[in-house]
């Protein structure tokens, strides 16, 4: 039935819808191929910037980002799952369009719950993500105090780092947002959201079980999320 297909609206950037799809089936309980989730991804690296479009007069994604849900929809897909945190800044254009959107932000806090159900957390994202308060407005409102690096940390670390992994030098993006974890934990926060797809490909290229407070994968709760609405129970 084509309303159990998962669109996968990808390609920002095309590591992390890459990374998602290995994700949404190492995820699913199964047994043989038949048991995994019909997906069609979409993904197309040329959207622009998400950041440069929000933050400093770039060109519009949204086209891109309305080209790529109408395809999916022809290809008769039942909900789209967009593994970009910052396109979600798009989200209601993008849901108006008539197709279910799992929202990244929402998939997150249902595992936030697991791993700090109360009290301050960290957050940490690109600078379009935390200057749209995408995720501070929506777990605020939930009960969490979101923590968040500080501009010079932005800077040197944070951005550096998502470049890193969008130029494929994950390794290299260990160690600043590693850094930046260990900061936000420093300052209180019993949990940190990696509120960008690609910060969890570089945080985990290192030895990030070390670190001091548990992480929530975006990508991950994206794909369970994902899994729930193929799966209901």
């Amino acid at each position: 039935m084509t309303d159990t297909i998962l669109g996968v609206l990808g390609g920002m950037g095309p590591l992390a819808s890459a990374h998602f799809m290995l994700r949404l089936t190492m995820l699913t309980e199964a047994d043989r191929d038949q048991d995994h989730i019909p997906a069609v991804l979409w993904s197309d690296p040329r959207v622009p910037d998400r950041t440069r479009g929000k933050l400093e007069g770039g060109a519009d994604p949204l086209p891109w980002l309305l080209r790529g849900i109408r395809g999916l929809r022809t290809a008769g897909c039942g909900a789209i799952a967009i593994p970009c945190n910052t396109a979600h800044g798009w989200y209601d254009d993008l849901a108006a369009e008539g197709l279910p959107i799992l929202h990244i932000v929402d998939a997150a806090a249902a595992e936030l719950r697991k791993a700090a159900p109360a009290g301050p957390i960290g957050l940490m994202g690109t600078a379009a993500t935390l200057r749209m308060r995408l995720y501070q407005d929506r777990l605020e409102s939930q009960g969490w105090t979101c923590l968040v690096p500080s501009e010079e940390e932005m800077q040197t670390r944070v951005s550096p780092a998502i470049r890193l992994v969008k130029a494929n030098r994950v390794q290299d993006a260990y160690e600043p947002l590693a850094a930046t974890v260990q900061s936000l934990a420093a300052r209180g926060a019993r949990a940190v959201v990696l509120g960008c797809t690609e910060i969890p490909l570089g945080i985990q290229a290192g030895p990030w079980q070390s670190l001091p407070v548990p992480l929530i994968d975006t990508i991950d709760a994206l794909a369970l999320a994902a899994i729930a609405w193929a799966k209901p129970s």
